[in-house]
């Protein structure tokens, strides 16, 4: 059997990240031990949440289920050393790809001006064969990657440039999470027992997964070792990296 292509470390000569999911709890389910890596370097990193996974509990309705999700989120941020978490409000389960979406996420890489984005896999699958990637998955990772660019251009979404805010054209790359053709990654060793800590933190949404006996930390190694050989390590996180390069 053919072993598995190294991953190359990611680089970390860089200050500020801005995160852009479309759910609570997108970002525990592999790339939290990374960000709680990245804080504890001194990093500023900001999560963006397109929705606010109200569809994502069938037993509670969304009105409820929305408030219960942030507050969650918020929670779970806070133990990678995430302090500034934004809900941007779109409607969970419906996102679709397009310029309104390209507009909204526009809007926080202007807000947030960061060196890097990070974002959850956006491929068909997430084994590179059978396991299905869900659509809001794929059409904010689509649109965040146009994002970037659109933010660069002070003739997209003129609008948005009020009150000080300007272009932002200093993005260098754009990071997917758990992507199946990932080539980069970053060791977490370190920082496992905080990402697992961290998608512990959305229990209501957990314990509706299956028979309710979800095991974050089991799941979690599943990932987190497999990368881990790759990079030499015990536990690392895996990343599809795409070069903006708009200076």
């Amino acid at each position: 059997m053919a072993q598995p292509e190294p991953l190359t470390p990611l680089t970390e000569d860089w200050q500020r990240a801005l995160a852009v999911v479309a759910h609570p709890d997108d970002l525990e389910f592999g790339a939290a031990a990374a960000v709680a890596r990245w804080t504890g370097q001194g990093k500023e990193v900001v999560y963006c949440l397109l929705t606010s996974g109200e569809a994502g509990i069938d037993g509670m309705a969304p009105e409820r289920s929305r408030v219960l999700r942030e507050e969650e989120q918020r929670a779970s941020a806070a133990v990678v050393g995430v302090s500034a978490v934004e809900f941007l409000g779109l409607p969970d389960g419906l996102l679709e790809y397009g310029v309104p979406l390209r507009r909204a996420i526009a809007g926080a890489v202007r807000r947030h001006r960061p060196d890097v984005v990070l974002t959850n896999n956006f491929r068909e699958t997430w084994d590179g064969a059978y396991a299905l990637n869900q659509a809001d998955h794929i059409a904010c990772g689509r649109a965040t990657l146009d994002a970037v660019r659109d933010a660069g251009n002070r003739w997209i979404f003129p609008e948005q440039l009020t009150d000080g805010t300007q272009p932002w054209s200093r993005v260098r790359e754009v990071w997917a999470a758990g992507s199946p053709v990932a080539r980069h990654g970053v060791d977490v060793t370190d920082t496992f027992a905080r990402g697992v800590d961290s998608l512990r933190a959305h229990g209501a949404y957990l314990s509706g997964l299956g028979d309710g006996g979800f095991d974050a930390e089991e799941f979690l190694e599943g990932m987190a070792r497999p990368a881990g050989t790759r990079l030499g390590v015990r536990h690392g996180a895996a990343f599809e990296v795409f070069q903006i390069n708009l200076q």
